[in-house]
């Protein structure tokens, strides 16, 4: 129960207490009325009186017709000795039915005593709540140090291997992990020692908190899972403080899994030259090191943890006896895809139609996360239609939606503009169909989304991990077919081409500097790619080379650049019927799937 509740329910109870005693004292169906001792002789000489009661000095007087009133007296004096002086004989006396009662305990307590104490009552009550409230405070400072790891123990949301798609070769790994777990002597007997910790390292969204929770799933023991970034405060030593409980927890609960995400926030390169060695984060590492040296590997707490960023973590955090086990995620080829689609399909209506293994053909370099984000976007999609079912073409274009963004069916191109964008696709969807080395062509829109006044989508027919210089000569090609095609069919060129210009200049200075693509420089690599730690990223590129390779380097770039367009410019030039029928067809149906574009430019041909 929260402190909060507790003090409510406390509050309540004293009312409840204080209205019990004071409710027999203070509620009364009708206040009695006060008058004078005269007034008593008067009723009394008159035969109204139906009976007195003395208490103390009080005396209450009822009526024949149930009145109430009350009077006071000397304390001294009795009650008859004063209506006798005030001129009241025996028999009127003994008709009014006179009764004498000693004071009680209780209303002695309630009318003299009860009446004084409740003030110091009620500051008491006060001081120990505001007491109370303090302590809490302290606690919750006290508690400041402590893991705020979640524990998941919830059966009914369990994930096994079952529900991760994939991954075959990590699944394989991590069985070891749970076979541990599961069974310890058979480890142990034969003198073997399972890795203290194991380190998930893949692109972001290929499932590897998923595939974590998995091994917990599996094996059936508890799961603490928490990010890096939550060792870490502006306060010196909570982060080492959190990672000791945050142990002792785990070793208490063994055998069980401690799942550390984006360990790259609390685990980078020390020694980066900011904040010296001292700084928070670097104290919260040293103690995590210190921890997974300090457990028997016998004892049951395997630690998990997950990073996109292997490049940037202290070598210590890496080495044997620590995070000695490596399971690397990759992003799923065309059957891992399919398989990832059909699990997150299980809870959606498709239609009979929709083919599942069509939408992994066109969803290439999709991790598990942008396939789960796909069908989401496709139930939307039908639940914005009102449909019971959700339809193939809610999944088509849910690809592209995640791709480029969602159609802007406010923005109206005018005529000239339209005609220029139909011609600019035309342009890249001609080059990419005729090139040897290009992706198929899927589909050409001039429909606008995202910031893209128009796009083509190619896609490759397999997933390729590996990429010929033949194809990235292609590719210059088809970025630079729109610049062409406008120039050649209008006589100018628009700021339409713009992202092709970038894409196709950084290109061809990778082929020449990183990849050694270059006919003329040969297989070097040229320049020192710094990044700075703290940001992850690249930030600038040291040059190890000399201002003369520098020339060189632009002169060879220069000349990719412009030999991809002349490739571009033959094509148009000897296609322009091929062309002016696509931009024609585009202009009057706005999109056309790969099926009507095949059949065009077969007519044509």
């Amino acid at each position: 129960m929260k402190p909060l509740s507790k003090n409510i329910i406390f509050a309540l109870i004293a009312v409840l207490l204080i209205s019990a005693i004071f409710s027999g004292y203070t509620l009364q169906s009708e206040k009695p009325e006060e008058i004078s001792m005269a007034a008593l002789v008067d009723e009394i000489q008159s035969g109204t009186i139906k009976e007195i009661t003395i208490e103390g000095s009080d005396v209450s007087i009822s009526l024949e017709d149930g009145k109430k009133q009350k009077t006071k007296k000397e304390a001294s004096v009795s009650l008859s000795e004063v209506l006798i002086d005030y001129g009241v004989n025996p028999e009127q006396l003994k008709a009014a039915d006179i009764t004498v009662k000693d004071r009680s305990t209780r209303s002695y307590i309630l009318g003299v005593i009860l009446p004084s104490l409740l003030p110091l009552f009620l500051l008491i009550f006060v001081f120990w709540f505001m007491l109370r409230q303090m302590q809490g405070a302290n606690n919750k400072a006290m508690s400041f140090g402590m893991s705020n790891a979640r524990e998941i123990k919830d059966t009914k949301q369990k994930v096994t291997f079952v529900d991760v798609a994939g991954d075959k070769e990590a699944k394989e790994e991590l069985a070891e992990i749970v076979d541990f777990l599961k069974n310890p002597k058979k480890f142990s007997d034969l003198g073997a020692k399972l890795p203290k910790g194991v380190l998930l390292m893949g692109r972001p969204g290929t499932g590897k908190t998923l595939l974590a929770r998995a091994v917990a799933g599996e094996a059936g023991v508890p799961f603490f899972h928490l990010s890096g970034s939550e060792f870490v405060e502006m306060f010196v030593g909570v982060g080492a403080s959190r990672v000791r409980d945050l142990f002792n927890r785990a070793k208490k609960s063994a055998p069980c899994i401690v799942f550390i995400d984006e360990i790259d926030a609390v685990g980078r390169q020390r020694g980066a030259g900011l904040g010296g060695s001292h700084d928070e984060r670097e104290q919260t590492l040293n103690q995590i090191l210190v921890e997974m040296d300090g457990f028997d590997p016998n004892i049951g707490v395997i630690v998990m943890a997950a990073t996109n960023r292997p490049d940037v973590l202290d070598p210590a955090l890496l080495r044997p006896g620590r995070f000695d086990r490596r399971v690397i995620l990759d992003l799923p080829d065309i059957n891992d895809r399919e398989a990832i689609l059909q699990i997150h399909a299980k809870n959606k209506p498709l239609d009979p139609d929709v083919n599942l293994r069509r939408v992994a053909e066109r969803t290439p370099g999709f991790s598990g996360a942008d396939l789960m984000n796909l069908l989401n976007e496709s139930a939307i999609r039908a639940a914005r239609r009102n449909d019971s079912k959700v339809l193939q073409e809610d999944v088509l274009d849910s690809i592209e939606k995640v791709l480029l963004g969602p159609e802007r069916k406010s923005f109206i191109m005018n005529k000239e503009e339209k005609k220029i964008t139909a011609y600019h696709e035309a342009g890249h969807a001609l080059i990419a169909h005729l090139l040897p080395n290009s992706d198929p062509v899927h589909k050409v829109s001039i429909i606008s989304r995202g910031s893209a006044g128009g796009y083509t989508l190619k896609l490759p027919s397999e997933d390729r991990r590996l990429h010929k210089r033949g194809e990235f000569i292609d590719d210059m090609a088809v970025m630079l077919g729109g610049f062409i095609s406008e120039k050649e069919t209008f006589g100018d060129v628009t700021t339409g081409a713009s992202d092709d210009l970038r894409k196709c200049t950084g290109l061809a200075r990778e082929l020449v500097t990183r990849y050694g693509m270059s006919e003329t420089l040969g297989p070097r690599v040229f320049g020192d790619h710094q990044e700075m730690v703290f940001l992850g990223k690249e930030i600038h590129e040291q040059r190890n080379y000399s201002e003369k390779t520098a020339e060189a380097i632009d002169a060879e770039v220069e000349k990719l650049v412009n030999s991809a367009m002349q490739t571009a410019r033959d094509i148009i030039r000897k296609e322009k019927l091929s062309l002016d029928k696509i931009a024609k067809k585009l202009l009057e149906e706005e999109t056309i799937e790969k099926e009507a574009f095949e059949a065009l430019l077969a007519k044509t041909t």
